[in-house]
């Protein structure tokens, strides 16, 4: 049985503080400062005190990719130490109208709390706002930096996209690239757009150039060859850079089977990734730490859900970027082989 308090409007005085809250478990609520975007103001709140915490997660990425069985660990973990009941569901492929299924059915579970990725917020908008009005507080992570104040969403948890594409552009050029291939390997994904977009900036402020090439992962095979094709194309291509490690591994198979020693980088890490850094195969990676990704949303949750607790001040609490180069790969690939990196 869950035990509730509730708590008057007086909460909202604490307004002053700068922080920010989001819709309790049945009904919108404030506390901390003026509740988020798209949430309705009441003059209760209803806390939950006991351990029966029940958190949906629903994410576009599958718990068999390397970056994803990293956010998966993460929430299996924050869900043993916080004692929730957590349940992890995402759609078989990067397909959104499967997704927008998956939250709609989590949603009619009249789950505690919601966490969830939003790459397509146009294709999600719906099943978020379903949400919203069941009562649902919502956690963003991974993608929707852009539109988690528009969600209503209590934070989110990631790097900002643009900000990790610009810091890879510009480590590209100060190492020497001029012309740059962007490998996009999940189109219509706005965090990847993002990703190749600051790239971009950055390469042009520094003189250089920017592309995007497209592929299709679900066909390996024909991803290398599609990667060689450019190459073999434009000459004056200097350097690659991938948005994942499953878009890195065609790359890296194309590089090698050119023969080419332009230069290689992506982002997130996998062992092969972790592996071709350590050889010097690759140049580097952009660690967005996507283990806290999975574990710090449950935390946050359960804290806002027994102590209106919230996080980042309205705004998104950052996981990245960080870098993984030659000089600590070996220490990051012994956490990888644990599952948390």
């Amino acid at each position: 049985m869950k035990t509730r308090v509730r708590l008057t409007a007086a909460l909202l005085a604490v307004g002053a503080l700068g922080l920010t809250a989001c819709e309790s478990i049945q009904e919108a609520g404030g506390g901390g400062a003026a509740a988020p975007a798209g949430s309705a103001p009441t003059d209760t709140v209803q806390l939950n005190q006991g351990s029966d915490i029940s958190i949906e997660v629903v994410t576009h990425g599958q718990a068999s990719d390397p970056f994803w069985s990293v956010v998966k660990r993460g929430v299996d973990d924050a869900a043993a130490a916080t004692g929730a009941t957590v349940s992890y569901s995402a759609p078989a492929t990067f397909d959104m109208v499967q997704m927008s299924q998956l939250i709609d059915a989590a949603v009619a579970k009249s789950p505690d709390g919601l966490v969830v990725s939003v790459p397509d917020y146009d294709a999600l908008k719906g099943s978020l706002d379903a949400a919203t009005a069941a009562g649902i507080p919502i956690i963003t992570i991974n993608s929707g930096s852009d539109v988690f104040k528009e969600i209503g969403a209590l934070t989110h948890i990631g790097q900002d996209e643009t900000i990790a594409g610009r810091g890879a552009g510009a480590r590209l050029a100060e190492n020497g690239a001029t012309n740059v291939m962007c490998i996009n390997q999940e189109v219509g994904n706005a965090s990847l757009d993002a990703r190749c977009n600051g790239a971009k900036e950055a390469m042009e402020e520094a003189g250089g150039t920017l592309t995007v090439q497209q592929v299709n992962l679900n066909d390996q095979a024909g991803a290398q060859q599609t990667i060689s094709a450019a190459l073999q194309a434009d000459s004056s291509i200097d350097a690659v850079l991938a948005l994942g490690p499953t878009g890195a591994a065609p790359a890296l198979a194309a590089v090698q089977q050119l023969g080419s020693d332009l230069q290689l980088a992506t982002f997130d890490l996998s062992p092969d990734v972790l592996d071709a850094i350590e050889a010097g195969t690759m140049s580097f990676a952009i660690d967005q730490q996507q283990y806290l990704q999975g574990y710090l949303p449950i935390e946050f949750m359960k804290l806002y859900l027994t102590n209106l607790n919230t996080v980042g001040g309205g705004e998104a609490v950052l996981t990245g970027p960080g870098f993984v180069t030659q000089d600590n790969a070996a220490q990051i690939k012994e956490l990888s082989a644990n599952g948390t990196r």
